[in-house]
């Protein structure tokens, strides 16, 4: 059967669940109802019962099995693809760190047990939070934030907090380099904050010229990251640390690229007051593998006293959740932290130790620069030069010649099996096409990934049309984007519910 008609196929499986249904089939086999039904009714509240029976479709096992089983084939993943998604760190996670977190003393524990119960997990957060002091500089860490821009949230209260200790109330500026990730001014704009753009200089890094202007005492912080998101580490950063701290304003590291530079330079060392990880990006799990993250943040001794509470302490050999903190500025998540992603953590960084940390640091540079090297004669690259963990590419001749765009090349890449880089950021170039390779990838991968590359842009030259129409082979090509992230398919019941172009009109 041609491959068209067998994706259209696969899609129709999903949306056949509902019509497969037949009632009397089971896939499970439930124990008897323990209580009578009107002893729940009497002790139930009213308001939480039921008034009619949950709308699930009822199969037998083999078929719920294939059904998903199917479903998860449709998926591209770090398990099942090369993914080159920039400044996102989309590692291979090793599954012994999976199972380690299944363990039943972690993942059977209620964040509601006595502290005496759950001694293990109290000495993980304390030997975790030691570990990311020592890697980053930092002299003290909270595990709370959910993530990455959680984390950054946080460093903006924590600003805010600091500056009022001092009677600085009116530091109400956050600065941005124009090359930071959209979360940045997102995170501060959120919390109150006058973002103010500071713009690159022909370097690709943040014009010092620039920034000596911008900065004044109305400045709460300057947020960035380095390496930047163009793979360039900001070389000027010792200059942009004294421009900044002359003017009693805090320096925030977005930890989104730490993957460059573990076990060789420290943020601390950079001269930044606040840190946050994305520990879910550069110590296994990639995005909470789907699920949850966790963005710890760290601080300089002098904002220490504003952390969020409780904070683990450790008396002796017994651990203990210290809620005492007068200036804290309160909790910002339910309870401790995302408990699952942070054993990942830590189990990442135990089986490594500093030198195996610094190597996988080492070896994502290797294959960043070994992409480049490969592709940036043929690609447009506005900065080429020796890069860090990842590199960005410019479709912009393409476009303007041929009217094939970088999102274009990326859904083509799915057709050679390959996800695609992250494209149309960061914004400072126009059609970016941003690779990261990480390290986890063989030299055998990397060298199909440029091959496969070098044929897209043939296509681009002889056929664009076959590019632009891209992708061919997956069971979808190319919903309403906009409309898929306002109305999102979540469940085989909006596949049911749902008739529109989002699935129908983009069958090959």
């Amino acid at each position: 059967m041609e491959q068209s008609k067998l994706t259209t196929l696969g899609t129709q499986d999903s949306r056949l669940l509902f019509e497969r249904s037949k009632r009397g089939k089971e896939a499970a086999m439930l124990p008897e109802r323990a209580f009578p039904k009107e002893d729940l009714a009497a002790n139930i509240p009213a308001k939480l019962l039921r008034k009619s029976e949950v709308d699930f479709p009822e199969l037998s096992e083999p078929e719920l099995v294939r059904y998903f089983v199917n479903l998860s084939k449709k998926n591209f993943s770090v398990d099942t693809h090369f993914y080159p998604l920039g400044s996102c760190t989309m590692k291979y996670n090793p599954k012994i760190h999976e199972d380690v977190a299944a363990l039943s003393g972690f993942a059977c524990v209620s964040p509601l047990q006595p502290e005496e119960e759950v001694q293990g997990v109290l000495r993980i957060f304390d030997d975790l939070a030691e570990a990311l002091k020592q890697l980053t500089g930092m002299d003290a860490f909270t595990l709370q934030p959910a993530a990455g821009a959680h984390g950054e949230l946080l460093g903006m209260m924590l600003a805010r907090a600091y500056h009022a200790s001092r009677g600085e109330k009116r530091r109400n500026v956050v600065l941005v380099p124009d090359s930071s990730h959209g979360t940045n001014p997102a995170s501060a704009a959120q919390y109150g904050y006058e973002v103010v753009q500071v713009p690159s200089d022909e370097r690709g890094r943040v014009c010092l010229a620039a920034l000596e202007k911008l900065v004044s005492d109305r400045v709460a912080c300057l947020m960035l990251t380095n390496p930047n998101t163009l793979g360039l580490f900001e070389t000027d950063i010792l200059k942009i640390r004294d421009l900044a701290h002359a003017k009693g304003a805090l320096l925030y590291y977005d930890g989104a690229n730490l993957n460059a530079l573990l076990g060789t330079v420290r943020p601390g060392d950079m001269g930044f007051d606040i840190v946050h990880l994305n520990v879910h990006k550069t110590f296994t799990t990639p995005h909470g593998g789907g699920g949850p993250g966790a963005g710890p943040v760290g601080v300089v001794k002098a904002l220490e006293p504003f952390l969020p509470k409780p904070v683990v302490r450790r008396n002796g050999t017994r651990y203990h959740l210290d809620y005492d903190r007068p200036n804290s500025i309160g909790k910002i998540r339910s309870f401790f932290g995302n408990t699952g992603i942070l054993i990942r953590a830590y189990v990442y960084i135990r089986m490594l130790g500093l030198e195996g940390l610094r190597q996988a640091s080492h070896d994502a540079v290797l294959a960043a620069n070994y992409l480049r090297k490969k592709l940036s004669s043929a690609y447009l690259n506005p900065h080429n030069e020796y890069c860090m963990h990842e590199f960005v590419l410019s479709a912009r001749d393409l476009a303007a010649e041929h009217h094939v765009h970088a999102h274009d090349i990326g859904k083509r890449l799915l057709d050679y099996g390959f996800h695609a880089p992250t494209v149309h950021f960061p914004l400072v170039v126009k059609e970016a096409l941003m690779i990261e390779p990480t390290e986890t990838e063989s030299k055998e991968t990397l060298d199909a990934f440029a091959d496969a590359m070098l044929k897209i842009l043939k296509e681009i030259e002889e056929t664009p049309d076959l590019v632009r129409k891209a992708p061919h082979t997956m069971p979808i090509r190319r919903p309403n984007e906009v409309e898929a992230a306002r109305k999102p398919i979540l469940s085989s019941r909006d596949l049911k519910r749902d008739q529109s172009h989002n699935w129908s009109a983009h069958q090959p």
